[in-house]
């Protein structure tokens, strides 16, 4: 797909690889909704990127209510929604059973909520706005969905049970609902990033960050935020790729700890 001139969600669009994509498909052409929690970060980069082009909504990926607003003010602004990035996540830390006794199913529920129901909320409202658009091209193309897992879907570390769960949902998911929606013309598939260069990655410290770096097969660094962003582009340009879980990882292969 051609995304110069088409419109873009973004969910967790304000930092991090959502802010990363959000910049990219808006320097390729793209008109970008920025869905966040995060209203100060997200008017920023709305600002930058100007009202022409940019609309931040604060939203809330777990909540249908505030996801079916936050694409009505798409559709009444740009008119159309071409693309879905799904960035938005949370994690935790927590044994199954540790010193405080069992995992709390309040703090499972709340990951599996954000990360894995959150991804599938936001992406059926966009799909339903995509069913809309005339296609583009002789074989129907109408849009291009693109989720985040992690390699903690296929190796989850001590204390992710919760995090793997919803992210190795998303990829389960992936497949099915490329298949859904092939006959929309629209196209979904998954990124599964490794250790990536975030602002929360660089708060554990330098050493840390460099100690995380060494794990990585080659190169022997953190993912750049931006490398997840071209993939992303690739993804939307590329109309054979589809129903496809993609890790982008430097060949790591995550230890129990």
């Amino acid at each position: 797909m051609e995304i110069n001139g088409k419109v873009a969600v973004v969910t967790g669009g304000a930092s991090g690889l959502g802010r990363a994509t959000v910049e990219r498909l808006a320097k390729a052409g793209a008109k970008v909704a920025i869905f966040d929690m995060n209203a100060d970060l997200g008017k920023e980069l709305e600002s930058e990127l100007g009202a022409d082009n940019a609309l931040f909504c604060q939203v809330n990926v777990a909540d249908e209510d505030s996801v079916k607003a936050g694409v009505d003010a798409v559709i009444a602004k740009f008119g159309a929604i071409h693309i879905n990035c799904n960035y938005a996540g949370i994690g935790n830390a927590i044994k199954t059973m540790g010193k405080n006794g069992p995992f709390p199913l309040a703090d499972f529920n709340k990951i599996i909520q954000v990360n894995l129901v959150g991804t599938f909320n936001t992406l059926r409202l966009c799909a339903e706005q995509m069913v809309n658009n005339e296609p583009m091209n002789e074989h129907g193309a109408r849009g291009v969905i693109i989720n985040t897992a992690s390699v903690a879907a296929f190796e989850g570390q001590i204390g992710q049970a919760a995090y793997s769960a919803s992210k190795g949902g998303v990829v389960g998911m992936t497949l099915p609902i490329a298949r859904d929606l092939a006959s929309y013309g629209i196209r979904v598939n998954t990124i599964a990033p490794g250790l990536i260069e975030t602002p929360l990655m660089l708060g554990l410290g330098e050493k840390v960050c460099e100690a995380l770096g060494n794990m990585v097969l080659y190169p022997r660094r953190l993912g750049k935020a931006d490398e997840i962003a071209h993939l992303a582009q690739s993804i939307i340009e590329n109309d054979y790729i589809n129903g496809e879980t993609i890790r982008m990882d430097g060949g790591i292969r995550m230890q129990p700890k």
